[in-house]
């Protein structure tokens, strides 16, 4: 109880946050495609398998900062991710990152404000994106899924998609372009009374089996 009313009286709240895709996201996004085609060569699979409309949850591996880049241009509809509290320090980067639909994450702790806000954003029937390892993986291996996208999935009722990015981590490292891969999998929904543990292993799982062999991690067997 106390937590919830720490989160209502947050200072965050003091800040705008949007739920729509702004016109600085719409140009930011333009630009980043532009400079993108000279980093890498995207391709993108499943696409059919992001609902049209409608709250979702994406969970998606972690392998560099620049994950979030392909995983927006691919997509047709708008992400929301959480982001390291830290990020959110400088007043501009902070007014560029809730432009861009992101909002900040106390790290290390149950940041119930951050919660709240992430039922904010499915409550607007948006997409909110998730890396449910917490961090990214070293050495692009699956680490065992926190659960965070469970959690926020059964409580609304809405699919998780998930999402396995490769390639981002060879970005910059030469001349050429590498590949870039984005699989999208079939939405796994929460059933009924299931433990949030099992549904954050199905997912974790769904991931693991759209990943090749040597970055399956924790999920290999």
């Amino acid at each position: 109880f106390m937590e919830t009313i720490a989160a209502l009286t947050d200072p965050r709240d003091r800040k705008q946050f949007y739920y729509h895709a702004t016109l600085f996201r719409q140009i930011i996004v333009w630009i980043v495609r532009l400079i993108f085609r000279f980093l890498a060569r995207i391709e993108v699979h499943g696409l059919e398998h992001l609902p049209a409309d409608g709250p979702v949850v994406l969970a998606c591996n972690h392998l560099t900062n620049f994950d979030v880049f392909p995983m927006q241009l691919v997509l047709p509809r708008p992400i929301f991710f959480m982001g390291k509290e830290e990020l959110f320090r400088n007043p501009v980067m902070d007014w560029a990152f809730r432009q861009l639909g992101a909002f900040p994450v106390y790290r290390g702790e149950r940041d119930q404000w951050a919660i709240l806000h992430a039922e904010r954003v499915l409550a607007h029937r948006q997409v909110l994106g998730i890396f449910p390892e917490g961090g990214r993986s070293k050495g692009g291996s699956l680490r065992k899924g926190k659960s965070g996208a469970a959690r926020l999935a059964s409580q609304t009722g809405c699919p998780i998609v998930p999402m396995s990015i490769q390639g981002t981590n060879r970005i910059g490292k030469s001349f050429h372009r590498p590949r870039v891969i984005i699989q999208l999998c079939p939405p796994v929904y929460p059933g009924h009374a299931e433990p949030q543990t099992a549904l954050t292993e199905r997912m974790k799982t769904t991931i693991a089996g759209s990943l090749p062999p040597e970055m399956r991690g924790v999920y290999s067997a």
